[in-house]
């Protein structure tokens, strides 16, 4: 377990679960059934929007690590957005994992050579996202501290 927390350190997640959102995000825009991107689509601005969230998440989360900052109400606000956010990604896995067994109902059918490596190719981001937010919640409170707002104002010590 050391091993794996020494080579993923809190800059590695952070910057593996950017360059993921940023992959995702590209992805989400592409439909895997015809092989064409839709930037017209109301539901394809779910993830992206949801994504804006994640990276502002990501951008507290490595400024309060590098400052050395105390956590603050806004973040926990943020972390509990991402919270829920992390149920969506959940329901993307378990969508992603739909499609990517859909393809033996559609094999009678003309599908793009891209249908399958694309369609695993986000599953497989997903499912790397889950954890690796998990992972970046732990590094927060082991880092940056637990919320405890009741003796915020008691330690807080304005000459160091």
């Amino acid at each position: 377990m050391g091993i794996l927390l020494k080579i993923f350190n809190w800059k590695s997640v952070n910057l593996i679960i950017f360059f993921t959102l940023l992959v995702l995000i590209v992805l989400n825009f592409y439909g895997i059934y015809t092989n064409r991107f839709y930037f017209l689509k109301p539901d394809n601005f779910i993830i992206p929007i949801l994504g804006i969230v994640h990276f502002l998440y990501l951008y507290v989360i490595w400024f309060k690590i590098s400052e050395g900052e105390l956590p603050d109400p806004k973040m926990r606000n943020l972390e509990y957005a991402v919270y829920a956010i992390l149920i969506v990604y959940l329901f993307k896995i378990y969508d992603s994992a739909m499609v990517v067994n859909s393809y033996s109902q559609f094999q009678e059918h003309v599908l793009p050579t891209t249908f399958r490596p694309i369609s695993i190719i986000t599953l497989v981001l997903y499912t790397l996202l889950t954890p690796l937010t998990l992972l970046s919640f732990w590094y927060r409170k082991r880092l940056v501290g637990a919320y405890k707002f009741d003796d915020y104002n008691n330690n807080l010590n304005v000459w160091q």
